[in-house]
């Protein structure tokens, strides 16, 4: 019986998960981050750009900034956009009330919008640098003037770098006051409502708070992590910032050990200034180096995002399927961290429907495409995930123990292909691709999109150049192709894969980056045709494949490269 109820729960949970995607589409989960991604010379210039503070719905991003229009050395400024996928505006000074003769750093906004929190050594601080707290009564009006925290926070010290929680209870912030562990360390004041003054604060203690410097904190909206950076001498490369993360259980626990992120976030640069977004899916933070910063840079100090990915394939095939989504049922209501990925990428201490959710959003329409080409005979390609099943035109001959994953389709060059009527647009959509092929002959095309209004338009999502040999992209013709300087024909198998996160273009070849966009492509024309599969979008001569084809795949989101790296193995 208890095996029964076990089965009918499952039962009733894929049920629950179908209907997520038929309708739209204290441990801690495992989670990654993306490419950080620079927020362009818009929000960035050729001065320096600091702190950032992203507010609750995403759409702007209050930051310091030494840009000319100022009213001191440092002032605050405030980026907005239209929606997520509108790109920044001009930013705007938060003029003379905020900013004024002395400079003002390290913006927070409160959840709500109408808070502003900074730092600032200005007439009436109680010490070097104080605290600082500006209002308005509503989002469309001016901020008022600044108001001191007065001396329960502020000390006669200096007191700085303020991340106010979303419920506006917790104020986190950084002080070399007495009775620390390290030259500057990290405080936190609490008050019972908003309407009563903060109380006295309270040090993080000697687990999050090393014996160097540890400085601008972050709170998440659930108040379960705190992101900060930190010169501790196990960074990065011993001297620099690096941007670490801690975590508790429930806002009553206390806080872990201190785990430094990814290296692709943190590099030989200075990594700092780390502000989480509302949902827990976006970080960002500034990266700062006299000598001009990381590549991509704008100036000296610019600000960065990066995605923080769950992941949500589960069983690590490389798939996010039915199979990840039992993973789930079998540890319903445990706090198997492997399973408890969401509200937050880091998840809350139990496996429940918000990790069902989260994973829906993963399964469908990620995964829009996954022709295996393991068919042994017959004129059809069977897409397994999204129903695109292509039709084999020419004489392509199905090799079943061939393949790289099983069977595979061999082309002859001549003209032989797979149509499918998958289509997706480009110009709005982020798209991966990727595939197993082995081929000898340069110039020919593995993936293309058609042209299909006649209008001229369509692309070769993957090709061979045809001087070298190596892997090259023609997706957002008629931007420049971008083309790799590794070769893949060979005669011997190689993975292949493409990125378009809406901005720049990523090449893969055998799980590794070998190309990408320099600068952000401006994108102007719509690309909503059909694909091909081993031939150019107007089945051209010379563009038809010679060799194996094994193992399409297309996603509807910028695969990460260790996903990438994963479908390589």
């Amino acid at each position: 019986m208890k095996w029964l109820n076990g089965y009918r729960m499952r039962l009733i949970l894929v049920g629950f998960v179908a209907g997520i995607l038929v309708g739209g589409g204290t441990a801690k989960a495992d989670f990654t981050f993306g490419e950080p991604m620079n927020l362009g010379p818009v929000a960035n210039s050729q001065s320096h750009e600091q702190m950032p503070s992203i507010s609750a719905d995403s759409l702007e991003i209050y930051f310091m900034s030494k840009r000319p229009g100022g009213y001191c050395n440092w002032d605050i400024w405030v980026a907005k956009r239209v929606s997520l996928s509108d790109p920044w505006e001009e930013p705007v000074n938060l003029g003379p009330l905020v900013n004024n003769s002395v400079s003002n750093w390290a913006p927070c906004i409160s959840a709500d919008g109408l808070e502003l929190y900074f730092e600032a050594n200005r007439d009436g601080n109680y010490g070097g640098v104080d605290i600082w707290v500006a209002v308005r009564k509503t989002k469309d009006e001016p901020w008022g003037d600044p108001v001191n925290l007065g001396p329960t926070v502020n000390s006669s010290v200096s007191d700085a770098d303020p991340s106010v929680s979303a419920d506006g209870l917790e104020l986190y912030f950084r002080s070399n006051r007495s009775g620390g562990y390290g030259y500057t360390d990290l405080w936190v004041s609490k008050r019972p409502t908003k309407d009563e003054p903060w109380g006295s604060p309270v040090n993080l203690g000697p687990t999050v708070n090393g014996p160097d410097d540890d400085r601008g904190p972050s709170i998440s909206a659930d108040g379960l992590t705190l992101f900060f950076d930190s010169d501790r001498l196990n960074g990065t490369r011993g001297w620099d910032w690096d941007i670490w993360m801690t975590s508790r259980k429930t806002k009553d626990s206390t806080w872990g050990e201190p785990v430094r992120l990814d290296i692709g976030i943190n590099t030989i640069y200075n990594d700092d200034a780390p502000s989480i977004s509302a949902d827990g899916l976006t970080l960002y933070y500034s990266d700062y180096y006299y000598a001009g910063g990381r590549p991509y840079g704008h100036g000296g100090a610019d600000l960065w995002q990066a995605p923080i990915i769950p992941i949500v394939d589960l069983n690590g095939d490389g798939i996010v399927d039915a199979a990840d989504m039992c993973i789930i049922v079998d540890n319903w209501g445990t706090d198997e961290s492997l399973c408890d990925i969401g509200p937050m990428p880091w998840g809350d201490g139990i496996v429940d429907v918000q990790d069902l959710i989260v994973l829906a959003k993963h399964l469908l329409p990620a995964f829009l495409a996954h022709w295996e080409l393991d068919e042994t005979e017959g004129g059809i390609a069977r897409d397994s995930v999204g129903g695109h099943d292509g039709t084999l035109n020419g004489n392509p001959l199905w090799q079943p123990a061939g393949g790289k994953t099983g069977g595979a389709l061999q082309l002859d060059g001549i003209d032989d292909y797979i149509s499918a009527d998958f289509t997706w647009d480009t110009w709005k959509m982020m798209i991966s691709a990727s595939a197993w092929i082995k081929g000898d002959v340069p110039g020919q095309v593995i993936i293309s999109q058609t042209d299909g209004d006649g209008t001229g338009y369509g692309a070769s999502w993957l090709y061979t150049d045809s001087s070298s040999g190596t892997l090259a992209t023609k997706l957002m013709d008629p931007q420049p192709a971008l083309v790799s300087e590794s070769v893949i024909t060979d005669g011997t198998w190689h993975h292949i894969g493409l990125v378009w996160d809406g901005s720049y273009r990523y090449l893969y070849v055998d799980g590794a980056e070998v190309a990408r966009d320099v600068v952000a492509l401006s994108y102007t024309i719509a690309c909503d045709g059909g694909l091909y599969i081993g031939a150019g979008k107007y089945l051209e001569a010379t563009t038809f494949f010679s060799g194996l084809i094994d193992d399409v795949r297309i996603y509807s989101k910028a695969l990460s490269a260790e996903e990438i790296e994963t479908l390589a193995q």
